[in-house]
């Protein structure tokens, strides 16, 4: 058997969810919606005028709700509101139990019983675990984990490298 790490970063694909300026360089993020580091780097790319795809990693050994959090995110997206989701549950972290998903729901204007039952199905699961093994295969250690122009950058991103992306995120495109 191969080396694992060693397998290039899975493409774009329909299953990805991406925002920012389509002519923007692009930053695939692997992460955990209970990670702290993972929220706070959210806040810093949001910031910046890069293309962000982000790709569940969910880390449930030391994040348990991590996995249902991931599921709701993809329910949401079943309802076209997967950013909306994404950014609330980094917004609140602290509240990831199943009252505080539907009240997201509700609160995003989504169909609460479509969402619940979209969040348990196989469907959803299989999403977040196509990420999760993508992230692997690809070399992903811990949250958050980075990629930009195939370089992996795990970890809490260092000032060389917010000023990589700050950078790029104001350069002139073509």
């Amino acid at each position: 058997m191969g080396d694992l790490r060693s397998a290039p970063l899975p493409p774009l694909g329909a299953e990805d969810h991406v925002r920012g300026p389509q002519d923007a360089p692009l930053v695939v993020v692997y992460g955990d919606y209970e990670c702290p580091y993972c929220a706070a780097l959210e806040v810093r790319l949001h910031g910046l005028a890069l293309r962000v795809a982000f790709r569940h990693f969910p880390v449930k050994g030391s994040h348990p709700r991590a996995l249902a959090a991931a599921c709701a995110a993809e329910a949401a997206a079943e309802q076209d509101a997967f950013w909306p989701m994404h950014d609330a549950l980094f917004a609140d972290q602290g509240r990831l139990e199943d009252p505080h998903l539907w009240e997201r729901a509700a609160w995003l204007g989504l169909d609460v019983d479509r969402f619940d039952a979209d969040r348990r199905a196989e469907a959803c699961a299989a999403r977040v675990r196509a990420h999760f093994l993508g992230g692997v295969r690809a070399g992903v250690p811990t949250t958050p984990t980075l990629f930009l122009d195939g370089a992996r950058h795990p970890g809490r991103p260092g000032d060389a490298l917010w000023e990589r992306l700050a950078n790029l995120a104001a350069a002139p495109r073509v």
